[in-house]
């Protein structure tokens, strides 16, 4: 089952605010909440994390079916790494280095505001790239990588 790929959009413009915010104010809070987000859609799925209910709630009913939808698995693959960018910033500012938590921040950011203004997922380009190169791969599972985003 594939979702509707304006959705990660959506939450890459809401990320996107979000990081600037705590870039510019070094809250270790609202990037915490961020990290949540990013954990809700990296272990619950896109369709259940904040961002995504939002979506399904308030946004897709006013828009028309997506012409095609895409797989779950690439975008949520990018919202562990968004996680993963969050925890080393939380990491970096609770331990008084401001430049770690700026820097992972920053680099967070910059990957939330390709995907909402260009439609360039990261993360979802290094998932494919990784089941590209992933060792013991059947030829099969490649050819299903290839047309996953």
């Amino acid at each position: 089952m594939g979702i509707d790929p304006r959705g990660p959009r959506f939450s890459a413009a809401i990320t996107t605010v979000v990081l600037a915010v705590v870039l510019v104010t070094s809250s270790v809070w609202v990037l915490a909440v961020q990290a949540v987000v990013f954990a809700a859609g990296s272990v619950l799925g896109l369709r259940y994390s904040p961002y995504g209910l939002l979506y399904r709630s308030l946004v897709r009913p006013r828009l028309q079916p997506p012409a095609e939808l895409e797989p779950e698995a690439p975008p949520r693959f990018a919202q562990t790494v968004g996680l993963f960018f969050a925890v080393a910033g939380l990491a970096g500012y609770a331990a008084g280095l401001t430049w770690l938590g700026a820097a992972a921040t920053a680099a967070a950011l910059v990957a939330a505001f390709l995907n909402a203004v260009f439609g360039f997922c990261l993360g979802c380009e290094m998932y494919l790239i990784i089941r590209r190169i992933w060792p013991g791969r059947p030829a099969a599972a490649l050819a299903d990588a290839d047309k996953e985003v």
